[in-house]
């Protein structure tokens, strides 16, 4: 029994030793992929990446900034910092300085964004960003606000933001259902909305069939009586009218009926409910009396 547990307690031996000697090649292996960022500040462009190979890390240029206190030409400033530790093969970002501001800021306020870009690019200057807002009064295209202003002298970087000016776009609605409502309280709505008086159409009121003469002897009275203008007026397709015309057409008296009226119910409506419209679009209704 005795040898037994021998047995097993040097097993258990083995075993913790065989960890404790995993995790440390594990940690060396890790440690040694692993190097200290050195620093690059005042270093040229050459020197930085020359350090950086040799480090077993990677240098790139992105940035330029103005800066008194950095002659033109050198490291100005690193990312990540120096002293911290990074992978091998870890790609340094670096910002050269360009020396103290010697260029003026020119106005492009008022310009064209064209013309702006040009202002801008002689002067050895880049345009940062450019963004767009709609201005009243302002034609579009136009600079309306820069950033450094113009002269500015405590300039961080060469570069330019300019805010344009853009048409303004019409204001978009969604059509709301009038069917069953009066033509007056929609045209109101309509108004408050910004949308032009809309058309009305009535519909044509149904022309009741006419009951058929009894058949008589003889010579017909109808046949040799004249044809009756006012019946072939009040029967004539001008007569009952068309859907999407406002009025019915001439009436027997000869006299035009009036359009529709405030009072007049809502039948069918274009656009159709739900659809989407702009501002100021023709709205059309069919309406009933």
């Amino acid at each position: 029994m005795r040898n037994f547990l021998r047995i097993l307690w040097m097993a258990l031996l083995l075993l913790i030793v065989a960890l404790l000697s995993a995790l440390t090649a594990m940690r060396l292996a890790i440690h040694g992929r692993e190097v200290t960022v050195p620093d690059f500040q005042g270093k040229t462009p050459a020197e930085a990446r020359r350090i950086a190979d040799d480090s077993g890390l990677a240098a790139q240029i992105e940035r330029e900034y103005y800066s008194p206190a950095v002659p033109r030409g050198r490291v100005l400033s690193q990312m990540p910092a120096a002293g911290t530790i990074v992978r091998r093969g870890w790609e340094l970002r670096l910002a050269l300085s360009l020396g103290p501001q010697r260029v003026a800021i020119p106005q492009v306020i008022g310009e064209s964004e064209r013309a702006a870009a040009i202002s801008i690019d002689q002067r050895g200057l880049d345009p940062s960003s450019t963004a767009t807002v709609q201005f009243a009064g302002v034609p579009a295209g136009q600079v309306i606000a820069q950033n450094p202003p113009p002269n500015a002298t405590d300039v961080t970087a060469p570069k330019i933001s300019l805010l344009i000016a853009q048409d303004a776009s019409a204001q978009a609605f969604v059509m709301p259902p009038f069917i069953g409502q009066p033509l007056g309280s929609a045209t109101i709505t309509l108004a408050n909305a910004g949308f032009p008086t809309p058309r009305a159409s009535i519909v044509p009121p149904t022309t009741p069939t006419a009951p058929t003469a009894p058949t008589t002897t003889g010579p017909s009275a109808t046949s040799a009586a004249p044809e009756n203008p006012a019946t072939t007026a009040a029967t004539s397709p001008a007569a009952t009218g068309s859907v999407g015309a406002s009025t019915a057409g001439p009436s027997p008296t000869g006299l035009s009926p009036a359009g529709p009226s405030p009072a007049s119910i809502i039948v069918s409506q274009f656009p159709a409910p739900g659809a989407k419209v702009l501002a100021g679009s023709a709205i059309n209704f069919i309406v009933r009396d």
